[in-house]
Protein backbone atom coordinates (compact mmCIF):
# COMPACT_ATOMS: atom_id res chain seq x y z
CA UNK A 1 0.00 0.00 0.00
CA UNK A 2 1.40 3.41 -1.01
CA UNK A 3 2.16 5.57 2.03
CA UNK A 4 0.86 9.11 2.43
CA UNK A 5 4.11 10.99 1.79
CA UNK A 6 4.61 9.09 -1.45
CA UNK A 7 1.08 9.99 -2.53
CA UNK A 8 1.95 13.66 -2.00
CA UNK A 9 4.86 13.45 -4.43
CA UNK A 10 3.48 10.90 -6.88
CA UNK A 11 -0.08 11.92 -7.72
CA UNK A 12 -2.62 10.13 -9.88
CA UNK A 13 -1.88 8.86 -13.35
CA UNK A 14 -1.80 11.60 -15.97
CA UNK A 15 -4.67 10.93 -18.36
CA UNK A 16 -3.65 13.04 -21.34
CA UNK A 17 0.12 13.52 -21.43
CA UNK A 18 1.97 11.68 -24.17
CA UNK A 19 5.34 13.35 -23.61
CA UNK A 20 6.15 11.63 -20.33
CA UNK A 21 5.93 14.74 -18.13
CA UNK A 22 6.80 14.17 -14.47
CA UNK A 23 5.07 17.37 -13.36
CA UNK A 24 1.42 17.67 -14.47
CA UNK A 25 1.32 20.02 -17.49
CA UNK A 26 -0.70 23.23 -17.49
CA UNK A 27 -3.49 22.87 -20.06
CA UNK A 28 -4.33 26.49 -20.71
CA UNK A 29 -6.83 25.86 -23.51
CA UNK A 30 -10.41 27.01 -22.99
CA UNK A 31 -11.84 24.40 -25.38
CA UNK A 32 -10.99 20.99 -26.83
CA UNK A 33 -11.77 19.23 -30.10
CA UNK A 34 -14.83 17.02 -30.24
CA UNK A 35 -14.49 13.36 -31.05
CA UNK A 36 -14.52 12.57 -34.81
CA UNK A 37 -18.15 11.48 -34.67
CA UNK A 38 -19.14 14.83 -33.15
CA UNK A 39 -19.67 13.42 -29.69
CA UNK A 40 -18.03 14.76 -26.55
CA UNK A 41 -14.73 13.46 -25.21
CA UNK A 42 -13.43 13.69 -21.64
CA UNK A 43 -12.63 17.34 -22.34
CA UNK A 44 -14.73 19.84 -24.25
CA UNK A 45 -14.98 23.19 -22.42
CA UNK A 46 -12.60 24.15 -19.61
CA UNK A 47 -15.29 25.31 -17.18
CA UNK A 48 -16.67 21.78 -17.24
CA UNK A 49 -13.37 19.92 -17.26
CA UNK A 50 -9.67 20.53 -17.68
CA UNK A 51 -6.82 17.98 -17.52
CA UNK A 52 -4.78 20.01 -15.01
CA UNK A 53 -7.77 20.53 -12.73
CA UNK A 54 -8.75 16.89 -13.12
CA UNK A 55 -5.30 15.84 -11.89
CA UNK A 56 -5.54 18.07 -8.79
CA UNK A 57 -9.10 16.97 -8.03
CA UNK A 58 -8.22 13.30 -8.24
CA UNK A 59 -5.15 13.86 -6.08
CA UNK A 60 -6.96 15.65 -3.25
CA UNK A 61 -9.71 13.00 -3.31
CA UNK A 62 -7.03 10.33 -2.90
CA UNK A 63 -5.32 12.19 -0.06
CA UNK A 64 -8.62 12.64 1.83
CA UNK A 65 -9.80 9.08 1.06
CA UNK A 66 -12.93 10.47 -0.58
CA UNK A 67 -15.13 9.72 -3.55
CA UNK A 68 -14.34 12.83 -5.60
CA UNK A 69 -12.52 16.14 -5.34
CA UNK A 70 -13.41 19.60 -6.66
CA UNK A 71 -11.21 22.67 -7.14
CA UNK A 72 -12.60 26.19 -6.81
CA UNK A 73 -11.38 29.74 -7.27
CA UNK A 74 -11.30 30.37 -3.50
CA UNK A 75 -12.15 28.77 -0.20
CA UNK A 76 -15.36 30.76 0.16
CA UNK A 77 -16.33 29.78 -3.41
CA UNK A 78 -15.96 26.17 -2.33
CA UNK A 79 -18.13 26.72 0.74
CA UNK A 80 -20.75 28.62 -1.26
CA UNK A 81 -21.02 25.81 -3.80
CA UNK A 82 -21.39 23.18 -1.08
CA UNK A 83 -24.14 25.15 0.66
CA UNK A 84 -25.92 25.56 -2.67
CA UNK A 85 -26.60 21.81 -2.84
CA UNK A 86 -29.11 22.22 0.00
CA UNK A 87 -32.72 23.30 -0.62
CA UNK A 88 -34.27 26.59 0.38
CA UNK A 89 -35.33 26.56 4.03
CA UNK A 90 -32.44 24.35 5.17
CA UNK A 91 -31.04 24.90 8.65
CA UNK A 92 -27.40 24.39 9.66
CA UNK A 93 -25.66 24.06 12.98
CA UNK A 94 -22.35 25.89 12.65
CA UNK A 95 -19.33 26.30 14.85
CA UNK A 96 -19.44 29.42 16.97
CA UNK A 97 -15.90 30.40 15.98
CA UNK A 98 -15.54 30.49 12.20
CA UNK A 99 -13.21 32.28 9.82
CA UNK A 100 -14.61 35.78 9.32
CA UNK A 101 -15.02 35.26 5.56
CA UNK A 102 -17.09 32.14 6.20
CA UNK A 103 -19.17 33.92 8.82
CA UNK A 104 -19.84 36.78 6.39
CA UNK A 105 -20.84 34.38 3.61
CA UNK A 106 -23.24 32.49 5.85
CA UNK A 107 -24.79 35.28 7.87
CA UNK A 108 -24.75 38.18 5.41
CA UNK A 109 -25.48 36.31 2.19
CA UNK A 110 -27.02 32.88 2.60
CA UNK A 111 -29.10 34.00 5.59
CA UNK A 112 -30.77 36.46 3.19
CA UNK A 113 -31.42 33.71 0.65
CA UNK A 114 -33.39 31.06 2.48
CA UNK A 115 -30.86 29.32 4.73
CA UNK A 116 -30.68 29.61 8.52
CA UNK A 117 -27.75 29.07 10.87
CA UNK A 118 -27.41 28.39 14.58
CA UNK A 119 -23.92 28.93 16.05
CA UNK A 120 -22.96 26.41 18.73
CA UNK A 121 -19.71 25.44 20.42
CA UNK A 122 -19.05 22.14 18.62
CA UNK A 123 -17.10 20.86 21.61
CA UNK A 124 -20.41 20.71 23.50
CA UNK A 125 -22.25 17.73 22.01
CA UNK A 126 -25.28 18.30 24.21
CA UNK A 127 -25.63 21.84 22.84
CA UNK A 128 -25.12 20.60 19.29
CA UNK A 129 -27.87 18.01 19.65
CA UNK A 130 -30.20 20.51 21.32
CA UNK A 131 -29.84 22.83 18.30
CA UNK A 132 -31.18 20.24 15.84
CA UNK A 133 -34.50 21.16 14.22
CA UNK A 134 -36.74 19.27 11.79
CA UNK A 135 -35.29 21.35 8.94
CA UNK A 136 -31.65 20.87 9.99
CA UNK A 137 -29.54 19.40 7.18
CA UNK A 138 -25.93 19.55 8.33
CA UNK A 139 -23.38 20.41 11.02
CA UNK A 140 -20.52 22.61 9.81
CA UNK A 141 -17.40 23.40 11.83
CA UNK A 142 -13.62 23.92 11.61
CA UNK A 143 -10.75 21.77 12.88
CA UNK A 144 -9.08 23.58 14.54
CA UNK A 145 -11.22 26.71 14.91
CA UNK A 146 -10.05 30.12 13.74
CA UNK A 147 -8.47 31.93 15.55
CA UNK A 148 -8.57 30.41 19.05
CA UNK A 149 -7.74 26.85 17.97
CA UNK A 150 -10.65 25.12 19.69
CA UNK A 151 -10.48 21.36 19.13
CA UNK A 152 -13.73 19.56 18.30
CA UNK A 153 -14.24 15.83 17.83
CA UNK A 154 -14.94 15.04 14.18
CA UNK A 155 -15.65 11.44 15.15
CA UNK A 156 -18.22 12.29 17.83
CA UNK A 157 -19.97 15.01 15.84
CA UNK A 158 -20.16 12.80 12.75
CA UNK A 159 -21.69 9.97 14.78
CA UNK A 160 -24.24 12.40 16.26
CA UNK A 161 -25.04 13.75 12.80
CA UNK A 162 -25.57 10.28 11.36
CA UNK A 163 -27.88 9.37 14.24
CA UNK A 164 -30.09 12.29 13.17
CA UNK A 165 -29.69 11.76 9.40
CA UNK A 166 -27.60 14.91 9.01
CA UNK A 167 -24.44 15.59 7.02
CA UNK A 168 -21.17 16.63 8.62
CA UNK A 169 -19.13 19.32 6.83
CA UNK A 170 -15.61 19.96 8.11
CA UNK A 171 -13.26 22.79 7.19
CA UNK A 172 -9.88 21.05 7.40
CA UNK A 173 -7.78 24.03 6.29
CA UNK A 174 -5.54 24.19 9.37
CA UNK A 175 -4.74 20.49 9.58
CA UNK A 176 -4.83 19.37 5.92
CA UNK A 177 -5.10 15.66 5.11
CA UNK A 178 -1.52 15.27 6.37
CA UNK A 179 -2.63 15.78 9.98
CA UNK A 180 -6.30 14.76 9.82
CA UNK A 181 -8.63 13.07 7.35
CA UNK A 182 -12.17 13.94 8.50
CA UNK A 183 -13.87 11.54 6.07
CA UNK A 184 -12.06 8.66 7.80
CA UNK A 185 -13.62 9.89 11.06
CA UNK A 186 -17.15 9.89 9.64
CA UNK A 187 -17.56 13.30 8.00
CA UNK A 188 -19.39 13.61 4.67
CA UNK A 189 -17.73 16.67 3.12
CA UNK A 190 -14.30 18.17 3.78
CA UNK A 191 -13.31 21.69 2.72
CA UNK A 192 -9.96 23.47 2.36
CA UNK A 193 -8.76 26.94 1.69
CA UNK A 194 -5.85 25.72 -0.43
CA UNK A 195 -4.56 29.29 -0.28
CA UNK A 196 -3.14 28.27 3.08
CA UNK A 197 -1.08 25.16 3.92
CA UNK A 198 -1.90 23.07 0.86
CA UNK A 199 -0.81 25.76 -1.61
CA UNK A 200 1.76 26.82 0.91
CA UNK A 201 3.63 29.63 -0.84
CA UNK A 202 1.32 32.65 -0.56
CA UNK A 203 0.98 33.03 -4.34
CA UNK A 204 -2.49 31.72 -5.10
CA UNK A 205 -6.14 31.77 -3.98
CA UNK A 206 -7.89 28.40 -4.14
CA UNK A 207 -10.51 26.19 -2.49
CA UNK A 208 -10.89 22.41 -2.47
CA UNK A 209 -13.78 20.11 -1.61
CA UNK A 210 -13.82 16.34 -1.18
CA UNK A 211 -17.05 14.37 -0.78
CA UNK A 212 -17.51 10.95 0.76
CA UNK A 213 -20.26 9.56 -1.47
CA UNK A 214 -21.16 9.48 -5.17
CA UNK A 215 -24.53 11.06 -4.38
CA UNK A 216 -22.93 14.15 -2.83
CA UNK A 217 -20.26 14.22 -5.52
CA UNK A 218 -22.87 14.37 -8.25
CA UNK A 219 -24.58 17.36 -6.65
CA UNK A 220 -21.35 19.29 -6.08
CA UNK A 221 -20.06 18.48 -9.56
CA UNK A 222 -23.26 19.75 -11.16
CA UNK A 223 -23.05 23.05 -9.28
CA UNK A 224 -19.32 23.43 -9.87
CA UNK A 225 -20.02 23.37 -13.60
CA UNK A 226 -23.24 25.39 -13.36
CA UNK A 227 -21.95 28.17 -11.10
CA UNK A 228 -18.50 28.08 -12.67
CA UNK A 229 -16.34 29.21 -9.73
CA UNK A 230 -13.57 26.92 -10.92
CA UNK A 231 -9.84 27.07 -10.31
CA UNK A 232 -7.79 28.13 -13.34
CA UNK A 233 -5.26 25.66 -14.80
CA UNK A 234 -2.16 27.60 -13.73
CA UNK A 235 -3.43 27.87 -10.16
CA UNK A 236 -4.25 24.15 -10.20
CA UNK A 237 -0.64 23.51 -11.15
CA UNK A 238 0.59 25.71 -8.29
CA UNK A 239 -1.58 23.81 -5.81
CA UNK A 240 -0.13 20.53 -7.11
CA UNK A 241 3.35 21.97 -6.53
CA UNK A 242 2.36 22.83 -2.97
CA UNK A 243 0.95 19.37 -2.29
CA UNK A 244 4.27 17.76 -3.20
CA UNK A 245 6.04 19.54 -0.32
CA UNK A 246 3.14 19.60 2.15
CA UNK A 247 4.63 17.13 4.63
CA UNK A 248 8.08 18.66 4.86
CA UNK A 249 6.65 22.17 5.18
CA UNK A 250 4.09 21.26 7.82
CA UNK A 251 6.62 19.26 9.82
CA UNK A 252 8.92 22.29 9.94
CA UNK A 253 6.14 24.79 10.62
CA UNK A 254 4.71 22.61 13.39
CA UNK A 255 8.11 22.11 15.00
CA UNK A 256 8.67 25.86 14.90
CA UNK A 257 5.18 26.55 16.27
CA UNK A 258 5.70 24.14 19.16
CA UNK A 259 8.94 25.87 20.16
CA UNK A 260 7.39 29.34 19.82
CA UNK A 261 4.31 28.30 21.83
CA UNK A 262 6.45 26.86 24.64
CA UNK A 263 8.54 30.04 24.74
CA UNK A 264 5.50 32.33 24.82
CA UNK A 265 3.74 30.21 27.45
CA UNK A 266 6.55 31.04 29.87
CA UNK A 267 6.85 34.71 28.92
CA UNK A 268 5.56 37.20 31.54
CA UNK A 269 4.16 39.52 28.87
CA UNK A 270 1.84 36.80 27.48
CA UNK A 271 -1.32 36.07 29.43
CA UNK A 272 -2.38 32.98 27.48
CA UNK A 273 -1.27 30.81 24.56
CA UNK A 274 -3.79 28.96 22.39
CA UNK A 275 -2.08 25.99 20.78
CA UNK A 276 -3.31 22.36 20.87
CA UNK A 277 0.28 21.12 20.81
CA UNK A 278 0.75 22.35 24.40
CA UNK A 279 -0.09 19.87 27.14
CA UNK A 280 -1.75 22.72 29.03
CA UNK A 281 -4.20 23.34 26.17
CA UNK A 282 -7.75 22.06 26.86
CA UNK A 283 -7.83 20.45 23.41
CA UNK A 284 -4.51 18.64 23.74
CA UNK A 285 -5.85 15.18 24.61
CA UNK A 286 -8.46 15.19 21.83
CA UNK A 287 -5.92 16.49 19.33
CA UNK A 288 -3.66 13.57 20.24
CA UNK A 289 -6.51 11.16 19.51
CA UNK A 290 -7.82 12.57 16.22
CA UNK A 291 -4.87 14.34 14.62
CA UNK A 292 -1.21 13.57 13.97
CA UNK A 293 0.04 17.14 14.40
CA UNK A 294 -0.93 20.53 15.79
CA UNK A 295 0.02 22.52 12.66
CA UNK A 296 1.71 25.90 12.46
CA UNK A 297 -0.87 28.37 13.81
CA UNK A 298 -1.23 29.69 17.33
CA UNK A 299 -2.85 32.63 19.03
CA UNK A 300 -1.90 34.54 22.15
CA UNK A 301 -3.48 36.95 24.55
CA UNK A 302 -1.02 39.65 25.48
CA UNK A 303 -0.69 40.87 29.04
CA UNK A 304 -2.37 44.19 29.77
CA UNK A 305 0.96 46.01 29.84
CA UNK A 306 1.60 45.23 26.14
CA UNK A 307 0.28 47.45 23.34
CA UNK A 308 -0.98 44.98 20.70
CA UNK A 309 -0.74 47.39 17.77
CA UNK A 310 2.78 48.37 18.70
CA UNK A 311 3.65 44.68 19.12
CA UNK A 312 2.60 43.63 15.61
CA UNK A 313 4.35 46.67 14.14
CA UNK A 314 7.59 45.93 16.02
CA UNK A 315 8.31 42.51 14.56
CA UNK A 316 11.08 42.28 11.99
CA UNK A 317 10.98 38.64 10.86
CA UNK A 318 7.20 38.31 11.15
CA UNK A 319 5.16 40.29 8.64
CA UNK A 320 2.03 42.07 9.85
CA UNK A 321 -0.36 40.63 7.27
CA UNK A 322 -3.43 38.51 6.71
CA UNK A 323 -3.56 34.76 5.94
CA UNK A 324 -1.45 31.84 7.14
CA UNK A 325 0.15 28.62 5.98
CA UNK A 326 2.78 30.22 3.76
CA UNK A 327 6.56 29.85 3.98
CA UNK A 328 6.98 33.14 5.89
CA UNK A 329 5.72 33.93 9.38
CA UNK A 330 2.87 36.36 9.89
CA UNK A 331 1.12 38.17 12.73
CA UNK A 332 -2.43 39.48 12.69
CA UNK A 333 -4.92 41.17 15.01
CA UNK A 334 -7.92 38.84 14.55
CA UNK A 335 -10.35 41.21 16.23
CA UNK A 336 -9.42 44.32 14.25
CA UNK A 337 -12.03 44.10 11.47
CA UNK A 338 -14.78 42.53 13.57
CA UNK A 339 -17.86 44.58 14.52
CA UNK A 340 -18.10 45.20 18.25
CA UNK A 341 -20.95 42.70 18.73
CA UNK A 342 -18.92 39.99 17.01
CA UNK A 343 -15.95 40.65 19.26
CA UNK A 344 -18.00 40.09 22.38
CA UNK A 345 -19.43 36.77 21.20
CA UNK A 346 -16.16 35.48 19.72
CA UNK A 347 -14.20 35.74 22.94
CA UNK A 348 -11.67 38.04 21.28
CA UNK A 349 -10.26 41.16 22.91
CA UNK A 350 -7.83 43.81 21.64
CA UNK A 351 -5.07 41.86 23.40
CA UNK A 352 -5.41 38.84 21.11
CA UNK A 353 -2.85 38.22 18.36
CA UNK A 354 -2.84 35.40 15.80
CA UNK A 355 0.59 34.06 14.87
CA UNK A 356 1.16 31.99 11.72
CA UNK A 357 4.50 30.24 11.80
CA UNK A 358 6.62 29.76 8.67
CA UNK A 359 9.85 28.03 7.72
CA UNK A 360 12.37 30.47 9.18
CA UNK A 361 14.97 29.50 11.75
CA UNK A 362 13.32 28.70 15.06
CA UNK A 363 15.59 30.91 17.14
CA UNK A 364 15.11 33.89 14.83
CA UNK A 365 11.33 33.62 15.34
CA UNK A 366 11.65 33.44 19.12
CA UNK A 367 14.14 36.32 19.25
CA UNK A 368 11.90 38.47 17.05
CA UNK A 369 8.84 37.94 19.24
CA UNK A 370 10.89 38.60 22.36
CA UNK A 371 12.18 41.95 21.10
CA UNK A 372 8.71 42.94 19.85
CA UNK A 373 7.22 42.24 23.28
CA UNK A 374 9.87 44.42 24.89
CA UNK A 375 9.29 47.18 22.36
CA UNK A 376 5.52 47.09 22.95
CA UNK A 377 5.61 47.50 26.72
CA UNK A 378 3.48 50.42 27.84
Amino acid sequence: MTQFNTKLVHGPQLQTDKAGAIVPPVYQSAMYRFAPDGGTSDWDYARSSNPTRDYLERQIATLENGDAGFAFSSGVAAIATVLAIFPDGSHFIIGDSLYSGTDRLLNQYFAQHGLTFTPVDPRDLTAVEAAIRPETKAIFFETFSNPLLKVSSVKAISALAKAHNLLTIVDNTFLTPYYQRPLDLGADIVLHSATKYIGGHGDLIAGLVVSASPEISEKIGFLQNTIGAILAPLDCSLVCRGIATLAVRLDRETSNAQAVAEFLEQHPDVAHVYYPGLKSDPGYALAQQETTGASGLLSIKLADNIDPIKFVNSTKVFDFADSLGTVSSLVKLPWFKLPEEKRSTSGLTPQHVRIAIGLEDQQDLIDDLAQALTAAEK
